[in-house]
């Protein structure tokens, strides 16, 4: 589909206004759009520190450093390990060190639990060639916490039950393991 204003470019950007409950539609191109001011971002476009600017200013966090004072310059967060401070992280986006993430770790994390709906732990992926193996051990893993759980609770009966599968499937494990190195 080409620009309606231009007739020269393809149009990538469609508008639709609604006035007076009467429907009009517009398709123009980058330029045309530009032109007419229904765009307005930089001509650099955007950058991961303005997305990560847009996040902290949605949760109510101020970015400009103007209206700051100095009693809460003072009692700003600060990582112990490289001495940067929250409202540096702010403005470059990136943290300063691995402890980072520990001392502003309370402030960091709804904002991430919005952008990765609700997962706030990197869980990683699974190789295919290694993937029974490792979800295995993951399923024991969780199998232990749970029969520390009935030990605890004196349901004696489940967690016999619960440890004789985890040692079938540590068996099964070491089994698929050795299996695996031989080929």
């Amino acid at each position: 589909m080409e620009c309606q204003e231009c007739h020269e470019r393809k149009a990538t950007l469609h508008f639709k206004h609604i006035i007076n409950g009467q429907e009009t539609k517009i398709s123009l191109c980058e330029v045309c759009a530009k032109k007419k001011g229904y765009l307005s971002y930089p001509e650099e476009g955007y950058s991961l520190n303005d997305l990560l600017s847009g996040l902290f200013q949605k949760d109510g966090l101020n970015l400009s450093s103007a209206g700051t004072t100095k009693s809460n310059q003072s009692q700003e967060l600060k990582c112990p390990s490289c001495g940067r401070t929250f409202s540096e992280f702010k403005k470059a986006g990136k943290f300063g060190c691995a402890n980072c993430y520990a001392s502003f770790g309370s402030k960091v994390e709804p904002i991430l639990r919005r952008v990765h709906a609700g997962n706030t732990k990197h869980t990683g992926r699974i190789p295919k060639r290694a993937g029974k193996y490792i979800q295995q051990k993951q399923l024991i893993s969780s199998h232990k916490e749970e029969l520390k759980q009935l030990i605890e609770e004196e349901e004696f009966e489940k967690a016999a039950v619960l440890r004789d599968k985890i040692r079938e499937l540590e068996k099964e494990n070491h089994q698929n393991k050795e299996a695996g190195d031989n080929t």
